[in-house]
This record gives C-alpha cells, sequence and structure tokens, in this order.
C-alpha cells in the first residue's frame, strides 16, 4: 500500500501501539500526534497550492468538524470559568488547561486532521488489523500468566512524570484480579478491562471493513478475544449491537422492512407482557454479574447529579472531586462522561459535547441507511455512546484518536458529496 507521509505517520503511529504499551509511552503519544496532524491540517489550510501535492488539503472544513472544534474550546471556557467560580488557583487551572489539551482538545483536532489531511479509511484499517496480529501473538503469554506465577504488573514507566489522571496510563500489565471475584481478567494496551472490551469493538468494526480475508480473519478474532478476556458486560453488548445495526439500517428505506415492523408491533398487544418481564429478567442478570460494580456506578452518578444541580448548574465545579467511602473513595465526576461533564463543567460543558456528538451521530445513521459507507462511522458512534455511559471519553480520547480520525473522513466525504 503506497502512502504519502501523513499517512505513513499514522500508519506507523498506529502498527507500534504494542511497543508504546510495552514502554508506557501511549499516553504520550496519543496527545503529540494530535497536535502534530492538527497543526499539519492547519498549515495544510493556509498554504492551499504552496503545500506539496500530496500533502495539501483535501478540502474545506466540513460544518460539523467546525461544531467539534468549537464545543472542544466552549469545553475549555467552561473549564477556566469553573475554576474561578471555585476558587481553584492559578496552578490548578494551569494543570487543568494541559489536561484539557491532553483530553478534550483531542475530540476536535483528530477530526480535523481526518477532514482535512488526505488520510485514508485503508490505512486506519490495516493499522487496526496489525494491532489485531500483534495481539494474537501475545495472548499465550498474556492468558498464561495468572496460571505461571508471572505478576499482574510488570512496571510503572518513568513517562508517569509527565503527569495524567494516574499511574495507569503509564503502567504495563500481564493482567489484573478483579478484586469482587479474585479471577484475573484482561486489559491488554488498555489501562483498564472495560475499556480494553470497547477497543476490541472497536478492532472488529475497523476489520469488517478489511477487502484482504487474512487481515480481516486476524482482526475479527483479535478483536474477540480483547472483549471475551476483558469480561465486560458493556464490551458483550457492543460486538452484538454495533456490529448489527449498522448493517441493519438499510432496511429503512425499504416498504417491506416497515411491514414487518408494523406486524410486530402490533404483536406486543399479546406477547408485550411477557417480553418485558423477560428483559427485566434479563437487565436484572446483566446488572447482578458486576453488582459491587454497578453499585458504585449508579451512586456516583447519584451523587455527580444531586451536587451538580443544586451547587453548579451552568459551569460546573471545575474538576473531579473525591468521593465517599460509599462509593470507595473514587472520584465524583468519573466513570461516566454525560454525568461527569455536568458535575465538572455544567450545563454548559455537556452541551459542548453533546452538540457535534448528535450532529455526527446523524450524519452516520443517514450515511448508513443509504450504503455501506456509513457503517463503519455509525458503530463508531455507537460505540462511543456505550463507552460514555460508563467511562470518561475524554481521558481515553489518547487511545481512540483512530476512530477519530475516521469520523473526520467520514465528514470529508458526506461533505464532498453534497
Amino acid at each position: 500500500m503506497i502512502m504519502n507521509p501523513v499517512e505513513r505517520l499514522v500508519y506507523k503511529t498506529l502498527v507500534y501501539t504494542w511497543p508504546f504499551y510495552a514502554i508506557g509511552a501511549l499516553y504520550v503519544v496519543g496527545p503529540v500526534l494530535a497536535w502534530v496532524l492538527g497543526g499539519l491540517a492547519v498549515l495544510a489550510l493556509f498554504l492551499g497550492p504552496a503545500m506539496r501535492p500530496d500533502l495539501r488539503a483535501t478540502g474545506r472544513i466540513p460544518p460539523v468538524i467546525w461544531a467539534w472544534i468549537i464545543g472542544m474550546f466552549v469545553m475549555l471556557v467552561a473549564l477556566w470559568v469553573g475554576h474561578l467560580d471555585w476558587s481553584l488557583g492559578i496552578v490548578q487551572t494551569i494543570k487543568s488547561t494541559i489536561g484539557w489539551a491532553k483530553g478534550w482538545a483531542l475530540m476536535a483536532l483528530f477530526p480535523l486532521a481526518g477532514a482535512v489531511l488526505p488520510i485514508r479509511r485503508e490505512v486506519l484499517i490495516r493499522g487496526q488489523c496489525v494491532i489485531g496480529l500483534g495481539t494474537l501473538i501475545l495472548a499465550p503469554i498474556l492468558l498464561a500468566a495468572p496460571h505461571i506465577g508471572l505478576p499482574e504488573k510488570i512496571f510503572t514507566s518513568p513517562f508517569k512524570a509527565i503527569g495524567g489522571p494516574g499511574p495507569e496510563y503509564f503502567s504495563v500489565y500481564f493482567f489484573t484480579y478483579d478484586p469482587s471475584s479474585w479471577t484475573p481478567r484482561w486489559q491488554f494496551y488498555a489501562p483498564w478491562s472495560p475499556f480494553a472490551a470497547l477497543l476490541g469493538v472497536v478492532m472488529i468494526l475497523f476489520a469488517l471493513e478489511e477487502k484482504a480475508i487474512k487481515w480481516k480473519t486476524i482482526g475479527i478474532a483479535a478483536g474477540i478475544l480483547m472483549i471475551v478476556a476483558s469480561k465486560s458486560r458493556m464490551g458483550l453488548v457492543g460486538l452484538v449491537a454495533c456490529t448489527i445495526g449498522p448493517r441493519m439500517m438499510p432496511l429503512i428505506l425499504r416498504g417491506w422492512a416497515w411491514q414487518m415492523v408494523a406486524g410486530l408491533t402490533a404483536s406486543l398487544a399479546i406477547v408485550g407482557a411477557a417480553l418485558a418481564s423477560a428483559a427485566g429478567e434479563v437487565i436484572a442478570a446483566f446488572k447482578g454479574a458486576r453488582a459491587d460494580s454497578t453499585r458504585v456506578r449508579e451512586t456516583l452518578q447519584r451523587i455527580a447529579g444531586e451536587r451538580w444541580i443544586n451547587e453548579a448548574f451552568w459551569f460546573g465545579h471545575g474538576r473531579v472531586q473525591p468521593g465517599p467511602h460509599l462509593v470507595e473513595y473514587m472520584p465524583i465526576g468519573s466513570h461516566h462522561t454525560w454525568w461527569g461533564l455536568l458535575f465538572v463543567k455544567g450545563v454548559v460543558g455537556m452541551l459542548a459535547l453533546l452538540v457535534p456528538f448528535v450532529w455526527q451521530t446523524l450524519i452516520a445513521i443517514i450515511d448508513a441507511a443509504k450504503g455501506p459507507r456509513g457503517r463503519l462511522p455509525m458503530g463508531i458512534m455507537m460505540t462511543l455512546t456505550l463507552l460514555s455511559f460508563g467511562e470518561n471519553i475524554e481521558i481515553e480520547a489518547y487511545m481512540l484518536w483512530p476512530v477519530l480520525v475516521i469520523l473526520g473522513i467520514h465528514a470529508r466525504e458526506t461533505a464532498h458529496r453534497s
């Protein structure tokens, strides 16, 4: 596959995921790549025809990308106002601004790069499958580690001195033990297991678009392994919903599909009560599979909601805060993107993400209904939606950069078509 310079940069960064993880550098690599690609995009737009031909901008910035840029800038303003309201001081404000540059800013920079720079989907798709190959090669030793006496954590990288959300972002693991059952779980190159599961879903979504059967098989196998070994409920949901959902979208444009839906809806009058009862039992079993985790997350969300609406409605508290013993000292504002945003940045911050997020989702849904081009972007937005209800997207953007670039590429594709 012949690549231009920016594609080579993206591809090499992607396929070196495991080596970067081995030295605890992934949290550093993601933000650096974001600002390099964002700078190249701005330079390409500024220089125009003066830029070397294989790096020239592919066109203007699509409207939805402007929404991401404006939204993430509003996020920064909300951060400053929140720090000012709660008198957090200039030092903490500077630290939080640097955190924004390594987190929320990436949600705009990577889509901008995908929309403006000449990066092809195929490069990212193949790169994900190459990561899958590395995952399958390392799988035997990772899976055997708890059974042959190897330690959970190998080491914490010196890159920790740069600063970040926590030491787990710079640590290298064979596996971890689930504290509720004391059984091993695997997180591969992610900071924790549930996130690894959704990265597995992403790998499968990319692999399904791969044209070479060999690489497609490798990517799908590695993605399934990541989902199963992580023992994440959310990953299992994503495996089914995010792969099947986009492929069902073309049916909404077909008359016979609507007739079938009408028939099924009518039948609910007879079997609706039984289905509702069965669904309730499934949901209860789903939550009960990791009851402690579910309890902590629900309590965190309730505390975040109550304190947001009573204490800091518009601009939030400026930062997450330590939680009580009731939530095992987990930070209030964590483990949920939307409640976290309301707590930390208030209604203003929540809308700053919601508007571009919904816009991008609608673009993906409409395009998926029209043809196969929209399947990958829609699957990505479904995965990000799942992720947002169990994690904080911004602190994981450094690992989500390939999907963010794809969203930019898709925005460019749909804008050029219209």
